[in-house]
């Protein structure tokens, strides 16, 4: 099985910048994006023999997350049952038969670390969720995390131990994260890949230069660890300050 992820920051205006292009080609069994920046209405996507399932936030043109699988889900759940979280629109539960995907857009902790506090709330309470479907059946999480777990995932980690997506408080929570039983699926096949990079900054054109950030993810459960075939960072695509990643595994 083959998924997908991408956080295209602004579906509309990805759309526009080649989408469904990479969509058709890459022709994933489960694709997953955040970010949509949508309401429920504002887009019409024509995806034959996929199903869709949208997230919104309440606050318009902001985050956001959707689901377009082959595969038709035994339930569906949009949010994590914390009302100050899905708000936000941020995640999109499916459940099969023999396991959950989570598709996931982390907060940012923003500018000045002015939403750190609340993303160390945000932390605590995901790790929960996700520990509860874990005691169910095996997870599969994927999206922007919104944090270069460790140095070798990022360009430049010498200055920006203080900066949103790098502090040593969103850096432990991954780590937590991943103690709680999840592998970090591309760090599995490749744990000394360099200059390997999912969201390069448009400000200062580092995309040109590759000095980007690892942020985007697809973790398991670590039950899931034999099952898994590779993890791609699809970084020759364009649309987004992000690029896809890809995960296959046996299903």
């Amino acid at each position: 099985m083959k998924l997908i992820s991408w956080n295209v920051n602004g579906l509309r205006a990805c759309v526009k910048k080649g989408f469904l292009d990479y969509f058709q080609e890459v022709d994933g069994d489960i694709f997953c994006v955040q970010e949509t920046k949508l309401q429920e209405g504002q887009i019409a996507l024509d995806l034959p023999g996929y199903e869709q399932y949208w997230n919104s936030a309440e606050k318009k043109g902001y985050s956001g997350t959707a689901v377009f699988t082959k595969h038709t889900p035994a339930a569906v759940r949009k949010g994590i049952g914390v009302e100050q979280h899905d708000r936000e629109g941020r995640t999109i539960t499916l459940e099969y038969d023999g396991f959950y995907v989570v598709n996931v857009y982390t907060p940012n902790s923003q500018r000045e670390l002015a939403r750190l506090d609340y993303r160390m709330e945000w932390e605590d309470d995901f790790r929960a969720y996700l520990e509860g479907l874990k005691q169910d059946k095996p997870v599969i999480v994927c999206g922007d995390l919104n944090v270069a777990h460790q140095e070798i995932d990022l360009k430049n980690p010498d200055t920006n131990h203080r900066n949103a997506g790098f502090t040593d408080e969103e850096r432990t929570k991954m780590s937590a994260l991943l103690d709680n039983g999840f592998v970090d699926t591309f760090r599995h096949f490749y744990p000394d890949k360099t200059d390997a990079y999912t969201w390069w900054s448009y400000i200062t054109k580092a995309r040109e230069r590759n000095a980007g950030w690892r942020i985007d993810y697809f973790l398991v459960s670590k039950n899931l660890k034999t099952q898994l075939q590779d993890a791609e960072i699809h970084g020759h695509v364009y649309g987004s300050d992000h690029c896809p990643v890809g995960l296959h595994i046996e299903l």
